[in-house]
């Protein structure tokens, strides 16, 4: 909401300057968002005279000027190029040094052609001020000379902007905002009256309402009139607050609009089909605004018809087949009172925004109707002429009426300062509120008719389950507080809410909670994880093609789409490797892995016949880069298993806990992959490389390593009480075993049952090397093992460490049939 201070004068009588308004808006909660003062761009420019002008000696289209400008610029030579140049002009004159902003250059005193020139004879143009002109600007020969020109042509004239919150529709007026200044303290409110104008004759235009959001609407029409430019001073208080002067009969309804915030409306009379307007709703039409646009209405929409079709959109924007130009010479003025919520919906749905609908939606003055219409009615009649008819209308206006009672302990207890009964009396009388009824603890207050939003009586929604007794009560009481917290939220703003101390809102725990939950901070640890080991992280979509789904497994039919967002994207995914396998795709065809691994993750939600889980997938394919000493290798069923180890360790998931199954699913390759188990019945992932067919239809050639980790299986780690770890100053112990394995022998087994040999003293087992052919019988593996012993208390002697290794050969023979080669 932008005013002028010139403008606020028209509604109150004050002395402060600009800074102490702005001040004092701020802390009434009307923030002020900013402050623009026209004559700061045009400061330097003055009027003057032009003396004489002769024509330039050496270019025929340039006048040497001489110019009075007054104190230190009495006589002085301009040269100036306007054809309109000539002795005895009163023109704008700006000096060296002045910025001229309609040029963006700063003017320098120099020679123009061997002349001197000490300054510049000025268009409003280039002041920004004016459109394109053939000339410098002439003042009238009344001019001062010497005078600031801002001052001359009162532009200064500071224009204010203040945010306005949804509840307060009164603050879109000028004089709403002059009433809150007035009750701060800050000058004055002028008593504003409109007399009643008499018809002349009777309106040969009727009002008829079929709707119900439209509950009052009235309107006059006025002939004779004579439309065109409005006077300099309306054209100057439009612009002032960023509305573009239109025309005398347009610039007055937009005038009240901003003034006392009531949207008005004319209709070209002679463009109107016969001699009734309808409020109703549309029917599924088009309809040409204002704007030129053309919008698609529904049964929703509020709009006003004639016997030809629609003529406005009720309370946002008129129709351009009825609105006025300059050949109008009867017009129909309109003024009405519509639903807020009905005109919020149609303006949101149609994305048309206006100062009627931002003033209809917030509620607008219902005491304010016909007395709107009125001084409408004499602005018209001052600027265009024409003979006003009897005023006609259509419903009634709605009782607005209602009351507010406020306790006074409440300022103390609610809004935290202590506020004598008669100073918070006193504020609310000066908003316009009156005292029913006051005694020692309480007071009763009549709510004006511009404040629609204290004690609305509107409640939410109440559960349809609520006993009706209940319910009702339950509405009463909410209206009563509500009503009550405006009051108290009115005496606190004329109070000054940079004044309302701050108060901390209860602690409810010592410790505060954690910014992130658990699984957020998971997730930002795996991709931590994954980008460390190389990958880059991807973010697909949810949806996949259903041809893509299927090569992954079973896909439910009941997530397929009906109406996707594009063909090729018609199935809820079952992996995020669907999407990772195309992207990689993608990539591998435009050349990356021909030089370089290529290896994407993702985390995000997956879908099967139990509903939605979220999952860590990652993939692999392509050729390591070439280095000295070792040459490019694919990747391989192993570095997919280390990226899922790598992840489930970083989840505090033991490996010593973890055992793997030959059972992967179908879209892996059945000997080179695997399940990921604790325990034996929850798997926490797969690994293992993606079956040739897969890969095939995916278009993916060479080998391809995927792994996923189920990260909705893995449980929360046990907040345990840590110790200092127990170090041992001995060196770890290492030794190699390797064991001859038949056919039926998993290597798994045998790394458990050699952990179990002696608990104490293995430190860790693992798996360094499976050799097949070679001098073993048919069949056979050799599963080579490395042992990390770590002594805790002694070094391990040779006896010691026969012993040990008798002991772990015992246990695989025993647990697995494995024997140690020889």
């Amino acid at each position: 909401m932008k005013f002028s201070l010139s403008w606020l004068r028209e509604h109150l009588d004050f002395t402060a300057s600009c800074e102490e308004i702005c001040a004092r808006l701020n802390g009434i909660g009307l923030e002020v968002e900013g402050v623009e003062n026209p004559a700061e761009k045009l400061a330097g420019f003055r009027t003057a005279k032009i003396l004489e002008a002769h024509r330039h000696p050496d270019a025929d289209r340039l006048q040497l000027c001489r110019v009075a400008a007054g104190a230190g610029y009495e006589d002085l030579q301009v040269v100036c190029g306007a054809p309109n140049a000539r002795a005895g002009l009163h023109v704008i004159f700006a000096p060296p040094g002045t910025y001229v902003p309609g040029l963006d250059i700063t003017i320098k005193k120099g020679k123009i052609r061997g002349e001197e020139s000490g300054g510049m004879l000025c268009s409003l143009r280039e002041l920004g001020l004016g459109e394109e002109s053939n000339g410098i600007a002439e003042l009238p020969e009344t001019a001062p000379i010497g005078e600031a020109y801002a001052t001359y042509a009162e532009l200064d004239d500071p224009v204010i902007e203040i945010a306005i919150t949804p509840n307060r529709g009164d603050a879109l007026s000028i004089r709403g905002i002059a009433r809150d200044l007035a009750a701060a303290g800050m000058g004055h409110l002028k008593p504003w009256l409109t007399e009643a104008v008499e018809g002349d004759f009777e309106s040969p235009i009727t009002w008829k309402t079929e709707n119900p959001d439209c509950p009052y609407i009235v309107g006059r029409v006025i002939r004779g009139v004579k439309n065109g430019p409005s006077p300099e001073w309306l054209q100057r208080r439009l612009k002032a607050v960023g509305l573009k002067p239109i025309s005398r009969l347009v610039d007055v309804t937009n005038y009240f609009t901003f003034d006392l915030g009531r949207p008005l409306h004319v209709f070209d009379v002679a463009k109107l089909s016969g001699n009734t307007l309808t409020v109703t709703h549309a029917a599924r039409e088009t309809f040409t605004a204002l704007d030129g646009n053309e919008y698609v209405l529904g049964t929703d929409d509020m709009v006003i018809v004639d016997d030809a079709g629609v003529q406005s959109l009720a309370g946002i924007m008129g129709g351009q087949q009825s609105g006025v130009d300059e050949n109008t010479t009867d017009v129909f003025v309109e003024a009405a009172l519509f639903d807020a919520v009905r005109i919020a919906l149609t303006g949101r749905r149609l994305a048309i925004h206006t100062d009627a609908r931002q003033r209809f939606e917030r509620g607008i003055d219902p005491a304010l109707v016909r007395s709107g219409l009125e001084a409408a009615t004499i602005m018209i009649r001052d600027l265009c002429g024409g003979e006003p008819s009897e005023i006609t209308e259509a419903g009634a206006v709605p009782n607005w009426k209602r009351t507010a009672t406020l306790r006074f302990e409440r300022l103390a207890t609610l809004g935290g300062v202590q506020i004598p009964a008669d100073d918070a009396v006193r504020s609310l009388e000066h908003l316009g509120f009156e005292v029913v009824e006051r005694d020692d603890e309480r007071a009763t207050f009549a709510v004006p008719s511009w404040r629609n939003d204290v004690a609305s009586g509107q409640v939410l929604a109440q559960a349809a389950t609520l006993d009706e007794d209940v319910a009702t009560k339950a509405a009463a009481s909410v209206s009563r507080m509500e009503a009550e917290c405006d009051l108290v939220e009115e005496v606190l703003r004329l109070y000054g809410l940079d004044a309302v101390p701050p108060v901390p809102l209860p602690q409810t725990a010592m410790i505060s909670a954690p910014a992130v939950t658990p699984l957020q901070a998971r997730t930002a640890l795996l991709r931590r994880i994954c980008a460390a080991r190389g990958m880059m992280e991807t973010v697909g979509f949810s949806f996949v093609a259903h041809e893509d789904a299927v090569l992954f497994g079973d896909v439910p039919e009941t997530q397929r789409l009906l109406n996707p967002i594009a063909t090729d994207l018609d199935q809820l995914r079952p992996t995020p490797l669907v999407n990772l396998a195309r992207a990689l795709g993608r990539n591998l065809a435009r050349g990356l892995g021909l030089s370089g691994e290529g290896s994407l993750f993702e985390i995000g939600p997956c879908f099967d016949f139990e509903g939605q889980h979220l999952r860590l997938a990652g993939l692999r394919s392509g050729l390591t880069a070439r280095e000295p000493g070792r040459a490019a290798q694919e990747a391989t069923l192993w570095d997919a298993k280390a990226d899922l180890t790598a992840a489930l360790s970083a989840l505090g998931v033991p490996e010593a806990s973890l055992s793997v199954t030959a059972d992967a699913p179908g879209f892996y390759h059945p000997g080179r992959s695997g399940q990921v188990r604790q325990g034996p019945k929850l798997v926490l992932g797969t690994f293992g490389e993606l079956h040739p067919r897969v890969a095939r239809a995916l278009g993916l050639s060479g080998t391809v390593v995927a792994f996923e980790v189920y990260l909705d299986r893995i449980p929360q780690p046990k907040a345990k009480k840590k110790s200092a770890p127990v170090l041992s100053a001995l060196q770890p112990v290492r030794r190699d075993f390797a064991f001859l394995a038949g056919p039926d022998v998993e290597a798994q087994g045998v790394l458990k049952a050699v952990r179990m040999a002696d608990r104490n003293l293995i430190q860790d087992v693992r798996l360094f090397d499976v050799f097949e052919g070679g001098s073993l019988p048919e069949g056979y593996r050799s599963l080579g093992v490395e042992v990390v012993l770590q002594p805790q208390i002694e070094s391990l002697t040779e006896a010691g460490l026969e012993a040990l290794s008798k002991s772990v050969e015992g246990a695989v023979l025993k647990a697995t049939g494995a024997t140690l080669r020889r």
